[in-house]
């Protein structure tokens, strides 16, 4: 008699699962609203971030109905030059995956080689592992991840790091999700050095230069989000800024743009703090063609940039 009632107290499972109801529920939508919004051009990056989240939650919904289901591996490879969006879709990706129940916590570290390996024996392991130890419950970035890997140096610690990464890829798949950027050839090279990498990871996603005019419209917006805007001049000016500098080395797309912008307030700030006149808003707010001329792009020298290690012309 008991295990009749028993029976008919379990809830029963779903015969049906409304993906689209799902979607809506997850809070995935906001997450892809908020790269769209946030991020200009990069369409065939968010184009494969949606096919990822529509891929999570018909594996959630098999799931559900009680079908076969194993944790996928989401472990990921983020490819392209610098300023291109990887960190930020990298960000974006960790919360996607905490909203489908994919990570404990959502968050995001960020390392490079660095933080990881260690300059003398014994060290590396302890390193690494705090690093794992920060990054279980979300995503762990691991930005130009070639550099783990160093055949030429027989006393190089990298590839301790590695076999702990590798390791903790396969054991905690289910708490970690791994993602490793860099330029699309060297990590095909470190890829192929590194099998283990490449068997863990599923999901290899590229990010595309910006063009011309996707880089005109994200200076427009960087400017737009410090309360800042250019004039005619200003903005003519930095559409030329933007082909000339694209043909200099170490042009690192978006972060040159913010690199470039950082300067044109600087200048402006002194071109202002010189005059002879009181200042209004719009004056304090508004970047000139002046403020973009005097960079030494327009005379055919190399503008002063942030350019990362390994960043090549």
């Amino acid at each position: 008699m008991d295990g009749d009632v028993s029976e008919k107290l379990a809830p029963e499972k779903p015969q049906t699962v409304d993906l689209k109801a799902e979607y809506e529920s997850s809070g995935v939508r906001e997450i892809l609203d908020e790269l769209d919004r946030e991020l200009i051009g990069l369409a065939p990056v968010k184009q494969r971030i949606r096919e990822t989240a529509a891929l999570l939650l018909v594996d959630r919904a098999r799931r559900d109905l009680g079908l076969a289901y194993e944790v996928p591996t989401l472990h990921m490879s983020f490819t392209g030059n610098p300023g291109t969006g990887k960190t930020t879709v990298a960000l974006k990706m960790a919360g996607l995956l905490h909203r489908l129940g994919y990570v404990r916590k959502g968050h995001l570290v960020s390392v490079t080689r660095d933080d990881l390996v260690g300059q003398y024996i014994g060290h590396t392991a302890p390193k690494t592992k705090e690093v794992l130890k920060k990054a279980m419950g979300g995503v762990l970035f691991i930005d130009e991840a070639y550099y783990l890997y160093k055949p030429d140096n027989e006393r190089d610690y990298g590839q301790e790091a590695i076999e702990i990464l590798l390791q903790v890829m396969e054991n905690n798949r289910d708490d970690l999700v791994v993602i490793m950027a860099g330029y699309a050839d060297r990590m095909d090279r470190f890829f192929a050095a590194n099998p283990g990498f490449r068997s863990r990871i599923a999901h290899h996603i590229e990010f595309p230069d910006y063009t011309d005019e996707e880089l005109a419209r994200i200076s427009a917006s960087m400017l737009e989000n410090q309360g800042y805007a250019f004039d005619g001049g200003g903005r003519q000016a930095m559409e030329e800024y933007i082909r000339l500098r694209r043909d200099q080395p170490h042009f690192a797309n978006a972060r040159s743009i913010r690199n470039a912008l950082d300067r044109a307030r600087l200048r402006q700030a002194n071109r202002l703090f010189s005059g002879d006149v009181p200042v209004d808003a719009r004056m304090l707010s508004t970047i000139t063609e002046a403020d973009l001329r005097a960079s030494r792009v327009f005379s055919g020298g190399l503008d002063i940039d942030g350019s990362r290690r390994g960043d090549t012309p």
